[in-house]
């Protein structure tokens, strides 16, 4: 690993606009056709496992009813098109997962992607003596495949393993889902329930399995010819047969073992040409670099070199999440394909950011990351423009009770716990219920905005409105604690309107929407003079005037603000009610 920046050739780009290089080819089978196919052939496969537990669960009630409920089974799953289509969703599916496994070049995942993955491996040893000696000799001798005859080969002897197969598919499948839909919105409610369902599914199915095993079981006892009436019923071939199903699944187990090993042998080369190639170089904000080989997906790069990084979808180019901003080299990156292109135009992504997953640079590039390593699928979400950073006209309100400290110097802590939450509540529902957004909480203080969405003259009438509300509800709330307090509660409020920066900022789980800017200093100064007029709040005369109150509605004083060198003029509030009448006159004229 190398910490020198990248070659300054390639840094002097500008930093806006779209890619300028041709958009680099995808390893084979990880494209986002490829990704497309593998989602719907999974799909597919898990609707078919599903509706085949679905039928295993009615051997709680009879195995007649098992065999009821095949019939249905089969009217849909043997439809010959049907049947095409699954056959290719599994071919597809085991070929191109195989192959995404082959072509990552690192070893670093989450335990749940390495189970999804173990689980995948697993399914063809457990499950291929079973598919051969039904639906193989079905095809092979005409076989008639019924619950009867399935059941009957593997109970007793092969229970456990049947189980451990039902487990394991049904697993390996749940947890591929949950990847996919965990980027619903609708999901994360119904994610509780799904889970309760997902895990109750195959325990009923195996339920289902082990009753009718035993009930065959109890038929074997009250008649010795039922084995031997089962195998002419179902036209089973003898030795042949028994002979044929061992050597196919020998055969599909040693198949299965080559490819995996032979995909273990290329994923270790993939990961040792990348570690040791010395082609193209990725710095990172801290200045590790590292050194990959052209083609290397940034997300892959970043793993490679011990760099945290973001990936809720675990690179398969749909969460957003380890989404990076080029701040080098970008005309040089390669244009983003189909795919992210999509995903980058759902988060409103701004010029230079690309999905770290997808970026695969052929030259050096310097890239910063997006968001914390431990971003959730929260994140992946579409988000609106000031979320993500923009600049706005708004109103900003700061909100400070005066002398707290004397207030709660004699009071217990539950006491003054109590206190600042009946207050809060107060106001915060005054600044909402006025189309405000409460930004923060600041000791006994409130920060919040007004006008994010709907513009400054609104955002400034929804202040003053806030405002006059904040006074009436601090004089219920006084009358209400009248026996608690030993004076009432007095409020500070400062509001002033200007250009400011807002965007979701924080670190990690703290983080919440916030502006940023000179407008928000002007309005945490204004609160405080509130002390110095024995006033209740001071408002900005630019924040009336953008409101629509005429000027001379209320006497101007022309201030000095701490840290800016133009003197502000402002309108004093006794009591912030004042403004109520005022507001309702420019409503009424608009």
């Amino acid at each position: 690993m190398q910490t020198s920046p990248p070659d300054t050739a390639s840094s002097a780009q500008p930093l806006t606009g779209g890619g300028g290089a041709s958009s680099a080819r995808s390893p084979l089978g990880v494209g986002p056709r490829a990704r497309r196919i593998r989602l719907i052939g999974g799909l597919v496969l898990f609707v078919y496992v599903a509706t085949h537990y679905l039928n295993h669960m009615l051997g709680l009630h009879s195995l007649a009813l098992m065999e009821a409920g095949r019939d249905w089974f089969l009217a849909v799953w043997r439809f010959p098109p049907l049947e095409i289509i699954l056959a290719l969703s599994l071919v597809s599916h085991v070929a191109l997962s195989l192959l995404k496994a082959a072509q990552s070049r690192t070893f670093k995942m989450t335990k749940w992607e390495w189970a999804q993955l173990a689980l995948g491996l697993a399914i063809p040893f457990l499950l291929a003596g079973h598919v051969i000696g039904t639906r193989g000799l079905s095809l092979r001798d005409g076989l008639t495949d019924m619950y009867a005859w399935s059941v009957w080969a593997l109970w007793p002897s092969n229970a456990l393993l049947q189980g451990i197969a039902i487990f394991t598919v049904w697993a390996h499948g749940c947890i591929g889902l949950h990847f996919w839909l965990r980027l619903r919105t609708w999901y994360a409610p119904l994610a509780p329930w799904l889970l309760g369902l997902a895990v109750l599914w195959p325990v009923l199915a195996y339920a289902g399995f082990a009753d009718a095993g035993q009930e065959i079981q109890r038929m074997i006892a009250a008649n010795r010819d039922w084995v031997k009436d089962l195998l002419n019923t179902v036209g089973f071939g003898g030795s042949d047969s028994f002979n044929w199903v061992k050597s196919t699944t020998e055969t599909a187990k040693i198949g299965a073992g080559v490819s995996i090993a032979i995909a273990a042998i290329w994923r270790t080369l993939s990961w040792y040409r990348a570690k040791r190639a010395q082609g193209v170089k990725v710095l990172y904000p801290d200045g590790t670099s590292i050194q990959v080989a052209p083609g290397v997906s940034v997300l892959e790069a970043s793993r490679l070199a011990g760099v945290p990084h973001a990936s809720v979808c675990s690179g398969r180019g749909r969460c957003s999440t380890c989404r990076v901003r080029i701040t080098s080299g970008l005309d040089d990156a390669p244009a983003p394909d189909e795919g992210e292109l999509k995903v980058l135009k759902r988060i409103n992504a701004s010029d230079g950011v690309r999905l770290a997953c997808q970026l695969r640079p052929n030259k050096n590039i310097a890239v910063a990351p997006l968001l914390p390593p431990n971003a959730t699928p929260k994140d992946a979400r579409s988000r609106a423009d000031h979320e993500t950073g923009a600049e706005r006209e708004i109103a900003i309100m700061f909100v400070d009770i005066r002398a707290f400290t004397k207030i709660s110097e004699d009071k217990l802590p539950f006491d003054i716990v109590f206190l600042l939450n009946q207050y809060f509540r107060a106001m915060g529902e005054a600044i909402e219920q006025n189309g405000g957004q409460l930004d923060k909480f600041i000791g006994d203080g409130i920060m919040a905005l007004f006008g994010i969405q709907a513009g400054p003259g609104a955002g400034c009438r929804q202040a003053l409105a806030a405002t006059a509300q904040m006074s009436t509800a601090l004089d219920e709330l006084n009358r209400t604690l009248a026996n608690d307090l030993d004076a009432p509660l007095r409020i500070g409020v400062g509001v002033h309107v200007g250009p400011v920066i807002v965007g979701e900022m924080g670190y990690q789980n703290a983080t919440s929407v916030t502006a940023i800017g000179d407008a928000v200093n002007v309005a945490s100064r204004l609160e405080p003079m509130t002390k110095e007029y024995g006033a209740e709040a001071i408002v900005s005369q630019e924040v009336l005037t953008t409101a629509g109150i005429p000027a001379g509605s209320f006497p101007v004083t022309t201030v000095e603000v701490r840290g800016r060198d133009a003197p502000l003029d402002v309108v004093v509030l006794k009591t912030g009610s004042t403004i109520a009448t005022a507001l309702e006159a420019a409503g009424a004229e608009g």
